[in-house]
């Protein structure tokens, strides 16, 4: 109860200095939602109002992040959604620059370019796989969970996502990229550069096997994206979760 009437006397005070500003007008709504969520958590439910609110701030928090994880399948998942975005385009491994560059100065500059398409391709038709599993995540979050998101960094339900969704969607993956490299014969393309260049120990042995590369690489795009989004859940709260936030803070 105490929580209660600290977190409404912290929103009284700050309407007060709010009247006039937009900019202390949005700074007074995150606080006072984070007020609501941090009262909603701080300890076991008292009253009915307690439970409702607790139940509320979790609901509104799974909507948040569910939203956020949609937005990022959807952003990968399709032509270009790799390939055509540079924070997440997947390239040769650094340790194939070389051969690379050998191979570009020996007029196959059009395969490398193929080579690098396919493998983004493979990521772009691996990633709608993971739509389901982050949805199934954000379902099994308890409140334990919930709290360690809220009180986090910017990205602590990204990685949460990654602890949790991580060696399935690994797994789900590598078919996918195996099935896509294999129809445009990229694999046997990669090999050419790779095998002279494993022979002299110039590739990482992370990086010899292409379908493994690319499927961590994807993962990697995947959780990059993810938490694109949550900073944008965190940054505009009330609307990335509005509908139930909006009664979460209403409830008090």
């Amino acid at each position: 109860m105490r929580l209660e009437i600290a977190a409404i006397a912290t929103i009284a005070s700050t309407a007060a200095a709010a009247a006039t500003s937009p900019t202390i007008i949005f700074a007074f709504m995150i606080r006072a939602i984070l007020a609501t969520l941090l009262v909603a958590f701080a300890a076991p439910a008292v009253g009915q109002l307690e439970e409702l609110t607790q139940r509320e701030a979790l609901a509104g928090l799974r909507t948040a992040l569910e939203r956020g994880a949609r937005s990022a399948v959807a952003t990968l998942g399709r032509v270009d959604g790799f390939l055509g975005n540079p924070q997440v385009k997947i390239p040769l491994p650094d340790s194939l620059a070389r051969t690379e560059r050998l191979a570009r100065r020996l007029g196959f500059g059009a395969e490398v370019d193929e080579l690098v398409v396919a493998m983004n391709r493979a990521a772009e038709a691996a990633v709608p796989e993971a739509r389901k599993l982050l949805v199934d995540a954000v379902k099994k979050m308890t409140v334990k969970d919930a709290k360690a998101i809220l009180t986090g960094g910017d990205t602590a339900a990204t990685e949460y996502f990654r602890r949790t969704s991580h060696a399935t969607l690994h797994d789900r993956f590598l078919p996918i990229v195996e099935s896509a490299t294999e129809k445009v014969g990229v694999a046997q393309r990669y090999r050419d550069l790779a095998e002279p260049a494993a022979a002299f120990g110039l590739i990482k042995s992370e990086h010899a096997d292409l379908d493994e590369y690319v499927t961590l690489k994807a993962l990697d795009g995947l959780y990059f994206m993810l938490g694109e989004e949550e900073k944008k859940i965190r940054k505009d709260p009330v609307g990335t979760g509005s509908a139930i936030l909006r009664r979460v803070f209403g409830a008090l």
